[in-house]
């Protein structure tokens, strides 16, 4: 018996990967966020699963549903929204696992940066603008921020932000960055991306603020930083002509021109 952690993605059912459609399928027992995951990946749980909305359980209550699920030789599919890696809260149930001595295994999804690049059809790291991408989020009523990260610190990287959990305070957000990046550095608001209700609102640091309406207060993610203009960039060498690539030499006497994939 395993239980498996699985990202759901952001929020578009198809947005699944293959293996975490499969555990699911093959789990006769399903934990999940009811707040952010769709209804819809339900779909892949066997007839007669146990499907448990987690919303509105506490760890312990959680961990006593896994455990009972485990005394029964079940395994189960744990879903969680976006990816596991970042504010899943996975950390902390899958210690409470470990010193029970339950197996776990974790499956990647597409996270909500990515779903909202996407959505705005923006690389996050253009060549000459930005190579870095950084996330992170404000303090809130669930977790405080450790010393040391701060908007401002990290502003001051000149890298392109992802600030989750952030939207409510997007007048702090704006008011920290704006020494660093200018009042006109671009700014992106990507509500709900990939959900059929997502809402993209562009502006400034000067404007962003201004340009929400009342109705994005949560589950939204902001983008900032010069990479997201769109403009301004160099183009990489990847694709230039006298570049030497591992898979495609230029000349025979290239490092490389004896290579195949097979080889490496």
């Amino acid at each position: 018996m395993t239980v498996h952690f699985i990202g759901a993605g952001p929020g578009a059912p198809d947005l699944l990967t293959l293996r975490g459609r499969d555990i699911i399928a093959a789990s006769p027992v399903c934990l999940y966020a009811g707040s952010l995951v769709p209804e819809a990946i339900l779909a892949h749980c066997p007839k007669d699963a146990l499907v448990i909305n987690t919303a509105s359980l506490d760890l312990d209550a959680i961990i006593t549903h896994m455990q009972e699920a485990h005394a029964a030789g079940h395994d189960v599919a744990r879903l969680h929204s976006g990816d596991l890696s970042v504010w899943s809260a996975m950390g902390e149930q899958i210690r409470r696992l470990r010193a029970l001595d339950i197996p776990v295994s974790v499956t990647p999804g597409v996270p909500s940066f990515a779903a909202a690049a996407a959505a705005l059809g923006t690389e996050l790291t253009l060549p000459g603008l930005a190579q870095s991408v950084v996330l992170t989020r404000t303090p809130g009523r669930a977790s405080n921020m450790p010393k040391g990260e701060t908007l401002a610190n990290f502003a001051a990287t000149g890298a392109t932000l992802a600030i989750h959990l952030s939207v409510q305070n997007i007048t702090t957000v704006t008011a920290d960055l704006t020494p660093a990046y200018g009042a006109d550095c671009p700014v992106a608001v990507v509500y709900r991306a990939s959900w059929p209700d997502e809402r993209i609102v562009r502006g400034t640091l000067a404007d962003i603020a201004d340009r929400l309406d009342a109705g994005i207060t949560r589950t939204a993610l902001i983008l900032v930083g010069p990479a997201l203009a769109g403009e301004g960039f160099d183009e990489s060498r990847l694709y230039a002509v006298d570049y030497d690539r591992r898979y495609r030499p230029q000349t025979a006497d290239s490092p490389w021109a004896g290579w195949s994939h097979g080889d490496d």
